[in-house]
Order: structure tokens, then C-alpha cells, then sequence
């Protein structure tokens, strides 16, 4: 098949697939779409989540308030969420744009830069996840040999909505890692779109 979308059927019969390639690229840019809005709404929940969550104890006289900034790794996570939520809301108004405008990335600057941006929040978020995450089951389950007690027993509300903030990063995550293999697709088909094209000279 050639670079313009017109292919040669064994019967030497032109067969063009102009139409299947828009429909095509009208599904990936759809879906694109729709990850990014995923990756924003919950990744902004997890941050909110987290960052909201306080809870006081009173220890005989002396109270006690646990909140989030009193893990590092939580910390951490509510940034790196917050900036995975703006990032993903520029790229959802590109897509967007691109969308009613019916124009597709041709630009390989752009589509490095895209696939470059979503790599390094991909990486930035599954690190500040499973830091999160192994802080949470210490903070859940204890640890007898380091006389680690289980904070959990004592802050149960504080606890349980971290554990919600923490499931929703956790998705984000996961739909990071399939968006840059999509956004990974638009790059490296650009490439494989002038191999089509050299060929088509032949």
C-alpha cells in the first residue's frame, strides 16, 4: 500500500483505503482523547484525595493530627499527580482542537515532543505510586521486625482515604502506561509512513 493510501489488489485492480485510514486515525485520536480525560479526572481525585485528608487523635492530653505531609512519599505523589492532571489537560484541549479541526499529527518534532512528555510522566508517575504504595502497606500492616507499629489502627479514617486516593493514582498509572504506547504508535508511524513513501518512488 502506498503512501496516499491507494494499494494494489492481486488482481492488479487499484483499491483505495482512504476512507479506512481516516477512520482509523478518527479512533485513535478518540481514544486518546478519552485516556487523557481518564488520566486527568483521577489523577486530580487522587491529589485532592490525599491532600484533604487529616484526622486528630487524642493521645491521653495531647492531640495528634496525621496528614499527608508527614510522608514523604505522599508528598510526592499529590505533586507528581498534580502536575499528570495539567499536563493531561493541555494535551485534552490539543486533542480536542485537532479533533474539530480534523487535522492529524504529520510534525515529527511535535510527535517526539508528545511522546517524550508522555513518557517521562508516565515513569513519574508509576515511581511516585510505588513509593505511595509501599509507604501505605507499612503504615496498613506494621513491621515486627523493625518495631514499626501499625499507624492504621490508630488513624483508621486517615488510612482509608489515603488507600482511595492511592487506588486512583494507581489507574492513572495504568493509563499512562497505555497512552504512551499509543502516543508511541503516532510517532514511530510517521516513520513508517515515508518507508511507504520511498517505496511508492520505486
Amino acid at each position: 500500500m502506498s503512501y496516499l493510501g491507494v494499494g494494489v489488489s492481486p488482481g492488479n485492480v487499484p483499491v483505495h483505503h482512504g476512507n479506512d485510514l481516516k477512520v482509523f486515525d478518527k479512533r485513535v485520536r478518540l481514544g486518546e482523547l478519552i485516556l487523557r480525560c481518564v488520566i486527568c479526572i483521577l489523577a486530580l481525585l487522587a491529589a485532592l484525595l490525599i491532600a484533604s485528608d487529616t484526622q486528630v487523635k487524642k493521645i491521653f492530653s495531647i492531640q495528634k493530627k496525621a496528614q499527608f505531609t508527614d510522608m514523604k512519599a505522599l508528598v510526592f505523589l499529590v505533586i507528581a499527580n498534580g502536575i499528570a492532571a495539567a499536563y493531561s489537560m493541555v494535551h485534552v484541549l490539543r486533542c480536542i482542537v485537532s479533533m474539530v479541526r480534523g487535522t492529524v499529527i504529520f510534525s515529527k518534532p511535535l510527535a517526539w515532543a508528545i511522546f517524550s512528555g508522555d513518557q517521562i510522566m508516565t515513569y513519574l508517575c508509576l515511581t511516585a505510586t510505588s513509593s505511595a504504595l509501599q509507604g501505605a502497606l507499612f503504615a496498613k500492616l506494621g513491621e515486627p521486625t523493625l518495631q514499626w507499629m501499625k499507624v492504621c489502627t490508630m488513624y483508621g479514617k486517615f488510612c482509608n482515604q489515603v488507600g482511595e486516593g492511592i487506588a486512583s493514582a494507581v489507574i492513572a498509572s495504568l493509563s499512562m502506561v497505555i497512552l504512551s504506547t499509543v502516543s508511541a504508535f503516532s510517532l514511530f508511524r510517521l516513520y513508517g509512513n515515508n518507508k511507504d513513501k520511498n517505496n511508492a518512488r520505486w
